[in-house]
């Protein structure tokens, strides 16, 4: 219906519940807790990509029944705090609740199998892995903080820790860290343990030795690959370049393994500094550095999925397992500083390599912006993060569609968006918004992202294009969308 589309909702759910609760409600509840949270509808019945309002017969009850279910710590393994709204349409009542983002996440009902996450429009039972990265983010800025058990100052590389003070030495000559001897600086560096002599995991993993590091870590790695095309789909191979283990041992050296890689792709001017020492200067290298920065400092080391930076001839990608502790407007507008691994952190930021402790959106923004006229392009989820900067030609791009989040999308497109749903129905709308999103992106990624089969998207897409919003740019497999105005 109309009304239904026209409320500002952010992601939502429709349920009958004309006289009662139905138990499918807590599946939603424990996804909408668990990812980015969103609104549970009584009173509606979704038919096909229609919608049919029903209203409920008693919603005194329905609303104190289910907000004393949420309240009450019996049925959810914490207490939930949602905001309730009443609609009258066509003279029903229809009840919406918001369900928030809980920072007490895994939200589960009865027992920890009934752990759900939202994906696209649909909720799903959580996986061992992802129920074990949200209770990581319960301790969010504690784990590599916590001692490696085991180690000592023979599990560290000296080379490592030579060059660290070196390059200190160098770029913020007026720390006071400077003085210390190595015993001294390890320890107020947080790196080991004055009173035991163990290592931090933090400091393991910045300055360990690899074997040292594998005991605790066995996959320990940060994966770079150079991509000969715009995508793997066009890609003539599945890379020039890969980034080997034996390249480095700790992220100190993969730091400046990465960092090599990276700086071919931008634009840099040589300049000699009032200290003598020779200086890089591009905004583009700064954002370049700050993502990759950002990548190591904010990992999560105890996932089994690795981060990984894919450079394309068109862009680069710079994926992260962990999701973030606030969504990412907040650390933007609030400049928050909530490192996940606040040691590893303090490290970079002590040679200057980072300006704070926090993400470095800001940083990654401006001088992205400066350097290339386009903005980064952000697809944030709750166990990842994902940073895309536009290295192709911008004009072709249109980089004035694309967004950095789905925020931003509604903000630049919601009355299109909204008429789209309307006109075509929900899934031609989630296939616009990421396209808006990401012009880059396949048939077959907007598939897994709303799940939908890739035919399915395909035949949305052929309606965009039949009705003059989106074209083609380029070719199939090298090309990228454009939304037209």
């Amino acid at each position: 219906m109309n009304k239904l589309n026209d409320l500002e909702w952010e992601d939502f759910e429709v349920k009958e519940a004309k006289a009662e609760i139905p138990k499918s409600s807590w599946e939603t509840v424990s996804a909408f807790s668990n990812t980015a949270g969103g609104w549970l509808v009584f009173g509606v019945k979704e038919i096909g990509k229609k919608f049919e309002i029903q209203g409920v017969t008693n919603p005194e009850k329905i609303e104190q029944d289910f907000l004393a279910t949420m309240r009450n710590g019996q049925k959810f393994n914490a207490i939930l705090h949602p905001q309730a709204t009443k609609y009258k349409i066509e003279d029903k009542i229809v009840i919406a609740f918001y369900i928030p983002v809980s920072d007490k996440k895994p939200i589960y009902f009865n027992s920890q199998s009934n752990t759900f996450i939202r994906r696209g429009s649909a909720d799903q039972k959580a996986t061992s892995e992802e129920r074990d990265a949200m209770y990581r983010d319960q301790t969010f800025g504690t784990k590599t903080s916590e001692l490696a058990k085991g180690t000592s100052r023979t599990d560290l590389d000296d080379k490592s820790i030579r060059q660290y003070r070196d390059y200190m030495s160098r770029f913020n000559p007026g720390i006071s860290y400077n003085r210390y001897d190595e015993e001294e600086l390890l320890s107020k560096m947080r790196v080991i343990d004055k009173t035991t002599g163990q290592c931090t995991y933090g400091g393991l993993l910045f300055f360990g030795k690899r074997d040292a590091i594998e005991t605790h870590f066995p996959d320990f790695r940060i994966d770079l690959l150079e991509i000969p095309g715009s995508s793997y789909e066009d890609a003539s191979s599945r890379y020039t370049f890969r980034l080997s283990e034996d390249d480095y041992q700790n992220l100190w050296e993969c730091y400046f393994e990465c960092f090599t890689r990276l700086k071919k792709n931008v634009d840099v001017e040589f300049k000699v500094s009032s200290e003598g020492f020779g200086e890089e200067l591009s905004p583009g290298l700064l954002a370049m550095r700050e993502a990759l920065v950002n990548l190591l400092m904010h990992a999560d080391y105890f996932s089994p999925a690795s981060s990984r930076i894919r450079i394309f001839e068109s862009n680069i990608e710079f994926y992260n397992p962990g999701g973030l502790p606030k969504p990412i407007e907040e650390l933007k507008e609030k400049d928050l500083s909530i490192p996940r691994n606040p040691i590893i952190s303090k490290l970079f930021r002590m040679v200057r390599l980072a300006e704070n402790a926090g993400f470095g959106f800001d940083k990654i923004d401006s001088n992205w912006k400066e350097y290339n006229n386009s903005e980064p392009i952000y697809d944030i989820s709750f166990d990842s993060t994902i940073v895309r900067l536009i290295t192709g030609v911008v004009d072709e791009v249109n980089v004035e569609n694309v967004g950095r989040n789905s925020g931003e999308v509604r903000e630049k497109f919601g009355r299109n968006s909204e008429e789209i749903r309307k006109k075509f129905g929900k899934g031609v709308e989630e296939t616009f918004k990421l396209i808006v999103k990401e012009p880059y992106i396949t048939a077959k990624e907007i598939a897994e992202h709303i799940d939908k089969t890739a035919r399915t998207v395909e035949n949305y897409i052929d309606k965009l294009k039949s009705a003059d919003i989106i074209e083609r740019k380029g070719s199939t497999k090298a090309g990228f969308w454009k939304v037209k105005q």
